[in-house]
């Protein structure tokens, strides 16, 4: 598949590309909640010395949270509402 098919099937609208961000947001803090449990749990009542304290905790949160918000996750994510689109005789708009 070329470069430029690949681009058409993954353009969609800045709106719509904002929402799908927000969606994918809200799903690596549910994936992640109990690492953000552990992570609040270990700042509760630190100020300054969370930094180092929490460390452990915060990059624990971080890597998981990565896997549900990358650039390859916002892909998928759009290629999955092209095809709902699509199915719906939507087109999706051209580049």
């Amino acid at each position: 598949m070329g470069y430029l098919q690949e681009a058409r099937e993954n353009h969609v609208k800045k709106k719509v590309e904002e929402a799908l961000i927000s969606k994918m947001k809200q799903r690596a803090l549910k994936e992640c909640d109990n690492l953000a449990s552990k992570y609040a749990q270990c700042a509760a009542g630190r100020t300054l010395s969370v930094v180092w304290q929490c460390r452990k905790q915060a990059k624990e949160l971080n890597a998981c949270l990565h896997q549900y918000t990358n650039d390859a996750m916002l892909e998928k994510m759009k290629k999955e509402y092209n095809r709902q689109q699509q199915q719906e005789g939507k087109e999706p708009l051209p580049l």
